[in-house]
Parts: C-alpha cells; sequence; structure tokens
C-alpha cells in the first residue's frame, strides 16, 4: 500500500491543504480523490510524480 498526497489548490495554484490517501495503486487513489468532492483543484501525487489533477466539484 501507498501514500498518496492530495494537495488542494488555491486560484494561483498555490497549496493550501493536504491529505494523505493510502491506496494499493493510482486507480485506488485516484477514485478516493475524486469521491472525497472538493469545492477546489486538487493534484493526486506520489513522491515527486503527479497522478492526476482533479476539477473542482460544484457545491
Amino acid at each position: 500500500m501507498a501514500s498518496y498526497r492530495l494537495y488542494c489548490l488555491d486560484r494561483r495554484g498555490k497549496i493550501t491543504a493536504a491529505e494523505w490517501i493510502e491506496a494499493d495503486d493510482d486507480a485506488a487513489a485516484l477514485s478516493a480523490s475524486r469521491a472525497l468532492a472538493k469545492p477546489v483543484a486538487c493534484e493526486l501525487w506520489l513522491h515527486n510524480r503527479m497522478i492526476d489533477r482533479i476539477e473542482p466539484t460544484p457545491v
């Protein structure tokens, strides 16, 4: 199991918050990240590799 980081970004792309997600692979981590339904853009990272950018979920 790997420790992924989900970084939440402000409008300028600066990190405002972070959450750790434990998952077996990239697909599971991405699914868990999207399920959080954040109202801001986020990026999912594993070490120094960005997995995906997740667009905001409308409120």
